[in-house]
């Protein structure tokens, strides 16, 4: 997921914003439109996209030229321990003195609404149908020719 960085150093109070251990994490569930809030999701629905990766988040920041790490951290409220619903994203929103880099980003709530609103404008989300899935399961149904095969043990041979 990211290259190799040195690791993160026990918390301590002096810290500056500018250091690592200070920035924002960011995990897909919090933007997750499919998600309750019990299950991690920060922000309203309607500001939340479904399903979305690092990877994208991780695009839309770098566009906006800020400070990005990924991590390969699992959420703790994910019940799935797939790869798909691994990954963390640190950001550096605030400047050494406090103040924010970019003046529309003061928190970390402002960047999650603008995550949920530009992720779906991607071209990698533009080019998804939606639902191929359940389109392909319908037609595979309805296809007919009148035999209906009961799976069983077979015959032993």
């Amino acid at each position: 997921m990211a290259a190799a960085q040195a690791p993160m150093r026990p918390w301590d109070s002096s810290f500056q914003h500018t250091d690592r251990e200070r920035w924002v994490c960011i995990y897909p569930a919090y933007i997750n439109k499919k998600k309750t809030r019990q299950e991690g999701r920060r922000i309203p629905k309607d500001l939340c996209v479904e399903n979305p990766s690092y990877q994208e988040i991780r695009d839309v920041l770098h566009v906006l030229n800020l400070n990005v790490i990924v991590e390969n951290k699992l959420y703790s409220r994910e019940k799935s321990k797939e790869l798909a619903y691994r990954g963390r994203i640190r950001v550096q929103l605030k400047d050494s003195d406090g103040s924010p880099i970019k003046q529309e980003f003061p928190s970390r709530d402002s960047l999650l609404a603008y995550l949920g609103k530009t992720i779906p404008q991607l071209k990698t989300r533009q080019g998804k149908p939606a639902e191929p899935v359940a389109q392909v399961h319908a037609s595979a149904g309805s296809s007919g020719g009148g035999q209906s095969h009961k799976k069983g043990k077979g015959k032993r041979r």
